[in-house]
């Protein structure tokens, strides 16, 4: 081993991808080419893009050393389409789509079981009956049934908001209820009998007792309601009914893992978003149980 090649094993590298063709089975395999070494650094240039699309630049944090060179570090899709890019452009969707998902069910959730729990009577009976038919279908057909009414001309931004419509059509039901038994609880106490005896209204009850007296509660629910969303999301896309190319998130892009060739062929199609999924949904599930003990005072 030369002193130049022994200088080189201790330094950021990556080994060139040589693709083999099986002239029998017309199999595609690939085998790592030794011959060639592709330097890794920080801070490199490469192609220009613009920071925030403001500021160009052609800066690059973590890349090949030599602009020519093409290193794809979570592997390349089908159509030789970089798939940790893909896996950042799908992160924006996916998260947007839980995050919009749960403001949608909080507008209506907080709403309807406010009204359910502080009037009561027919109109408790109303909320409750339409809660009860909503929980009552399988929520898998229910989302089919809704997706495969988009037409398919629509472009993808109306799509992508009727997609996120229809993951927050059952999520609000469950906070309604919450909201429903908290306002059963307070609007019996003392400071709601006295702000009405003040001479306030029923909405500046509502918006300055009720709602803030358990808001740490809904804050706690919403977080561990993201996930939900986001597993609704990315199986409506897997399934083909929900988000559909050219838009990108994790559920199109395990689409594209859907066959048992593109897995034994290239199983970081299921890995890299998979992996991305299950991260995401673990760190949302612990948030969420943060917030609820630390709003919970029994909790320790």
């Amino acid at each position: 081993m030369t002193g130049e090649d022994g200088a080189r094993q201790f330094l950021l590298h990556g080994k060139a991808m040589r693709q083999k063709i099986d002239q029998e089975t017309m199999r595609r395999t690939y085998a790592v080419d030794n011959r060639r070494v592709i330097p890794l650094g920080f801070f490199v240039e490469g192609f220009e893009y613009k920071i925030l699309g403001l500021v160009p630049s052609n800066t690059h944090l973590f890349g090949p050393k030599d602009p020519d060179d093409v290193v794809y570090f979570f592997g390349a899709d089908r159509l030789g389409r970089d798939v940790l890019s893909r896996i950042i452009s799908g992160t924006k969707i996916s998260m947007s789509i839980g995050l919009i998902g749960v403001a949608v069910s909080l507008v209506i959730g907080v709403t309807l079981g406010g009204l359910s729990g502080y009037y009561g009577g027919w109109v408790d009976n109303v909320i409750q009956r339409l809660i009860e038919f909503l929980r009552s279908i399988p929520t898998i057909p229910l989302w089919m049934g809704l997706a495969a009414a988009i037409p398919l001309g629509w472009p993808p931004l109306r799509t992508y908001f009727v997609v996120t419509l229809i993951v927050s059509m059952i999520g609000w039901t469950s906070l309604a209820r919450e909201v429903r038994g908290k306002f059963l609880a307070l609007r019996g106490e003392d400071f709601i009998t006295a702000a009405r005896l003040d001479g306030l209204t029923d909405w500046e009850i509502i918006r300055k007792h009720m709602v803030p007296s358990f808001s740490s509660h809904i804050i706690a629910s919403l977080t561990l309601a993201v996930p939900l969303m986001i597993l609704a999301e990315t199986s409506l896309s897997f399934l083909g009914i929900g988000l559909q190319p050219p838009i990108i998130s994790w559920g199109t892009l395990l689409k594209e893992a859907q066959n048992i060739r593109s897995i034994i062929e290239a199983p970081w199609l299921l890995i890299a978003p998979g992996t991305m999924i299950v991260i995401a949904v673990l760190a949302l599930n612990f948030l969420g149980d943060g917030l609820r003990d630390a709003a919970d005072p029994h909790a320790h």
